[in-house]
């Protein structure tokens, strides 16, 4: 089968087709800026997703620092606790040392005061006659000695001899404990 087909039509169809060509050359050249703009929003979108992971990584990194940080913090707090614990305890002890050690001098001067005190005196007296106080033996052979009596003349008795009269002897030490009565 054979057409024919006129000069006019021929010319529409050679217009058109030229037309879909420039049209389908259009079409082919936008086609291929948007695989170049697809391409460019690809390669953004992976710049973008791997900002994201990095950012992730970081988040989860930052999550971890504050996570040990939040341990040493609490942890901090504890050893902060437990030395103010220590510390009040401590404060208290040094309390109490300091009021026995007070108690302690107290005690230590009451003793040094009662060791200071004689458990004794000596009593000189002079034909049976009281006539001085003293501390020690000493003091009283002294003093009898200033009184005139000889320095030469104390003796202590002893067990066998009889003892004279208190009256006829004319300087005579007798010890005394103290709180005793005789």
């Amino acid at each position: 089968m054979i057409r024919l087909v006129r000069s006019s039509t021929l010319r529409e169809m050679n217009a058109q087709t030229v037309e879909m060509h420039n049209r389908a050359s259009h079409e082919y050249g936008r086609a291929e800026t948007l695989v170049v703009d697809v391409a460019n929003v690809q390669a953004l979108l992976e710049e973008e997703r791997t900002a994201a992971c990095d950012m992730g990584e970081n988040l989860l990194r930052s999550q971890d620092l504050v996570e040990t940080l939040e341990k040493a913090l609490a942890a901090a707090r504890d050893d902060l606790a437990r030395a103010q614990g220590e510390l009040s305890i401590l404060r208290s002890q040094q309390l109490l040392d300091t009021e026995d050690r007070a108690a302690l001098r107290a005690l230590l001067r009451i003793a040094r005061r009662q060791q200071a005190r004689p458990d004794r005196v000596h009593v000189l007296y002079r034909y049976g006659r009281l006539h001085s106080v003293h501390s020690t033996r000493d003091e009283a052979e002294i003093a009898a000695e200033e009184e005139g009596a000889d320095r030469a003349g104390w003796t202590s008795p002893s067990a066998t001899d009889v003892a004279p009269n208190p009256n006829e002897i004319a300087w005579r030490i007798q010890p005394m404990a103290l709180g005793s009565v005789k």
